[in-house]
C-alpha cells in the first residue's frame, strides 16, 4: 500500500529522526538516515510501514509504502510526530532561553511512540543506563521476543505481547537486563496482554491520574509516566525527573547547574500547553552543544 501523508510543520522531519540511531539501531524504530521503519497499530492490526522524508520544513510530507492496507494507516503515519502548538510562537518571543535553542534547532519536534507497550520497554531499558546499552537490551529483546515484518526491502519488528508475557525473568537476565528491569517488563507485557496498557484506557483520564495508573506497575516510576504522558498521549507534560530533561533545564535556566526534579517544575511552569515542544527543543539544542 502507497502512503503519501501531509504533516504538520514547521517539522524538520530528518533531523527530528536522528534521535533514533543516536545511540544505536534497537530493530524496533528504525532510521538510517533516509528510511523510517516501524511499526504501528491501524484499525486492522500492527501493520510495517518503511517512509521517505519529503518536501519542506514548512511543508513536510511523508511517503513511502506500508507491508499492507489497512484502515487508519494513513493517520497513524500523519501521528508519527507530537503536534506543534499554537502556543510556541508566544512562547519563544517571550523566553529568551528558548529562542536560542530554537535557533539552533528549528523545526524539531517530539517522535510519537503510539504501541503503549513498546514505549514503556524504551522508558525501562534506558533506566540508570547509558542509552546505547539501553538499546542494545532493546534489540536483544526484539531479536528473542519480536516479530519480524519485511517492508520496502528491509524488515523491522514488534514484540510479541504473548511471548514476552510469558517469558520467564530468568531468560530475560540471560539478555543482560537486571532483575527487576527484567521483572518489569514482563509485567508489562502480561498488563498490555489485559489491555491494561491501551491508549483508550487513558484518554479520559486527568494526568494525575494516568500517572497514577501506570506508577501502579512495577518498575513505573514518575518520570516514565510523565515520558507516556508526552510521547505517548501526547500531552504537553515535562518529564523534570528525566537527567536529559534537567540537563537541558540546566543549561537554558541555571547557568549550566543541574537542577532538582522540583526546581525543572517551577522554571518550566510557563512553558503551559507548548511543554511538548519547548522540552524536545530544548534537548535537541543541548545534544547539539
Amino acid at each position: 500500500m502507497k502512503v503519501d501523508v501531509a504533516l504538520e510543520g514547521p517539522l524538520d522531519v530528518t533531523r527530528s529522526l536522528e534521535v533514533l540511531r543516536r545511540w544505536g539501531d534497537d530493530l524496533l524504530d528504525r532510521w538510517n538516515g533516509v528510511v523510517l521503519r516501524r511499526v504501528l497499530p491501524t484499525d486492522d492490526g500492527p501493520v510495517a510501514v518503511a517512509v521517505r522524508p519529503r518536501g519542506t520544513v514548512a511543508a513536510p510530507r511523508l511517503v513511502g509504502v506500508g507491508e499492507r492496507a489497512a484502515g487508519g494507516l494513513e493517520a497513524a503515519v500523519a501521528s508519527t510526530f507530537l503536534p506543534g502548538s499554537p502556543a510556541w510562537p508566544a512562547l519563544v518571543a517571550a523566553d529568551p532561553a528558548l529562542a536560542r535553542a530554537e535557533a539552533v534547532a528549528p523545526g524539531v519536534r517530539s517522535l510519537r511512540y503510539p504501541d503503549p507497550l513498546r514505549a514503556l520497554v524504551r522508558a525501562v531499558t534506558a533506566q540508570q543506563v547509558n542509552l546505547s546499552f539501553a538499546t542494545t537490551l532493546r534489540r536483544r529483546l526484539a531479536e528473542a521476543y519480536g516479530v519480524e515484518h519485511r517492508v520496502g526491502e528491509g524488515t523491522v519488528r514488534r514484540l510479541d505481547v504473548d511471548r514476552l508475557a510469558g517469558a520467564a525473568v530468568a531468560d530475560l537476565r540471560a539478555l543482560q537486563l537486571s532483575a527487576a528491569k527484567a521483572t518489569a517488563i514482563v509485567g508489562l507485557a502480561g498488563a498490555a496482554r489485559r489491555g491494561e496498557l491501551a491508549v483508550e484506557r487513558f484518554a479520559g483520564m486527568a494526568d494525575a491520574e494516568v500517572v497514577a495508573a501506570l506508577t501502579a506497575h512495577r518498575g513505573i516510576g514518575r518520570w516514565t509516566a510523565d515520558w507516556f504522558l508526552v510521547r505517548v498521549l501526547g500531552r504537553p507534560a515535562v518529564v523534570a525527573g528525566d537527567l536529559g530533561v534537567r540537563k537541558a533545564v540546566g543549561a537554558a535556566y541555571f547557568d549550566g547547574r543541574l537542577p532538582s526534579e522540583a526546581e525543572v517544575r517551577v522554571a518550566t511552569a510557563h512553558w503551559g500547553p507548548a511543554a511538548g515542544v519547548a522540552q524536545q527543543v530544548l534537548l535537541e539544542a543541548l545534544a547539539h552543544a
